[in-house]
């Protein structure tokens, strides 16, 4: 029998050889003499090499989602185009015009890019339709994830997995049928419930694994510990496994978001803030006494206290710092419903986000009292706090926004906050970003 996906090991390499074969062919226009083009392509090659296996570009698989392709390729451009740059910045007496740096730059991530997706929708076809470059599977164990598992795999035919069978574990001869199953059917890849296996048949079937080739895996269903991101490292040779990774921590993401929080916050306080403030300032003013900016002290990062900023959106009040604003809420002035339904009281956040006390997505900031009844209240509602807080963020546009009517809003509303944190990409950001603007324009029931 012919082996299962057996041209998938040459995707890879030859991807690499693709994308370098675009980016030497577009920067034939530079002109450079024998000399220096050697030594550019040579700089070209080695740096994109050294780069892609840094941020893993080429690590995509089958069940990689568009989204995390998308973010990998702008990852890539973003600093390959500083990489470029510098190569120029450095060999000054060869530069070209930035125009014309920016050109091959773009010309050469669109075509990257565009096969890059192409590769990814066709497989997903030639899987989906022809049965090829699939995966033969078993899955070993009969739990609530397992089940739910195959399903998985009879239901997504675009993923390639195929799988032929689920099995019981009563004893540990079922585990010797289990591998004389695995060798006669060639399977790949055996997927394991850990809730199923004794730590002897556990043993048994990973020696099996190991001796005859074959990729095992897990289901992380008998301990939540399993089903967290986990980070695991080394200390000498003693394995550490730490609870999670959370992505914003690297250097370069870290500097990624902070360079987007701040343009996009200048942006819209120079382009936005600086003609809208005083017209508000002058209705706030006519329907009632006060400050135009209402300022509130918030938890943000590591816990600590910063004033957050909104358009004043209600009378002066002594509850203004205690309870939150409800679908009802007399306190609120005629302006003030008008911008807390089309989100506009939260602009001066922005000025937060330029200083640093927040970032234009994270999980949302709420008053001090509250955030102290919740930390003690809530299961992990601390773990919000190992980031920035956020003018919006994925709890929001995800039906979790404003008041909080039962305690399983704010539960739902931490879930978000932590996959958010865990699995952070620029992309996420710009998403969620779009997603905010579209429920402002559509209404959403919760803005009140």
């Amino acid at each position: 029998m012919a082996k299962t996906g057996r041209y998938s090991p040459y995707i890879r390499p030859i991807s690499y050889v693709v994308d370098l074969g675009i980016l030497i062919l577009f920067a034939f226009q530079f002109k450079f003499d024998f000399e220096m083009s050697f030594l550019f392509y040579a700089y070209l090659v080695l740096s994109w090499l050294l780069l892609s296996i840094y941020l893993g570009f080429y690590e995509v698989y089958r069940f990689t989602k568009l989204i995390k392709i998308t973010s990998l390729t702008i990852t890539q451009a973003v600093l390959f185009t500083l990489i470029i740059f510098s190569f120029f910045g450095f060999f000054y007496q060869f530069s070209r015009e930035p125009s014309r740096i920016f050109l091959y730059l773009g010309k050469s991530f669109t075509v990257i890019f565009l096969i890059k997706i192409s590769l990814h929708f066709f497989l997903k076809k030639y899987r989906k339709d022809l049965g090829g470059n699939f995966r033969k599977t078993i899955i070993v164990g009969e739990s609530t994830k397992t089940l739910q598992l195959k399903s998985f795999f009879d239901d997504n035919p675009e993923y390639g997995y195929q799988c032929q069978r689920l099995f019981k574990t009563q004893s540990n001869s079922s585990i010797e049928q289990i591998g004389e199953f695995v060798l006669k059917n060639e399977i790949d890849e055996i997927y394991c419930s850990m809730s199923e296996l004794n730590n002897e048949q556990l043993n048994q079937i990973i020696s099996f694994a190991d001796n005859n080739l074959k990729v095992l895996k897990f289901l992380p269903d008998n301990k939540d510990l399993y089903s967290r991101k986990l980070n695991y490292e080394y200390y000498g040779f003693l394995p550490i496994i730490s609870l999670r990774r959370i992505p914003i921590d690297l250097p370069i993401n870290k500097f990624l978001k902070r360079a987007f929080d701040v343009i996009l916050s200048l942006v819209v306080i120079i382009l936005i803030l600086s003609w809208l403030t005083p017209l508000l300032a002058i209705w706030i003013k006519m329907e009632s006494k006060g400050a135009v900016f209402f300022k509130q002290k918030r938890n943000g990062l590591d816990y600590e206290e910063f004033y957050c900023y909104k358009y004043r959106s209600m009378k002066p009040n002594p509850e203004a710092d205690l309870h939150q604003v409800n679908k009802n809420d007399k306190r609120r002035t005629k302006i003030g419903k008008f911008m807390r339904k089309t989100s506009i009281d939260e602009l001066p956040q922005f000025f937060n986000v330029f200083k640093g006390d927040m970032s234009v997505v994270g999980p949302r900031p709420h008053m001090v009292s509250h955030t102290h009844n919740y930390a003690e209240s809530v299961d992990k509602f601390m773990v919000r706090h190992f980031i920035k807080p956020g003018i919006t963020g994925l709890a929001q546009v995800s039906g979790y926004r404003g008041e909080v009517e039962t305690e399983q809003d704010i539960i739902n509303r931490v879930k978000y906050d932590i996959f958010y944190l865990e699995n952070w990409s620029l992309l996420l950001d710009v998403k969620i970003i779009f997603q905010t603007m579209s429920n402002t324009i559509k209404g959403d029931k919760k803005a009140y």
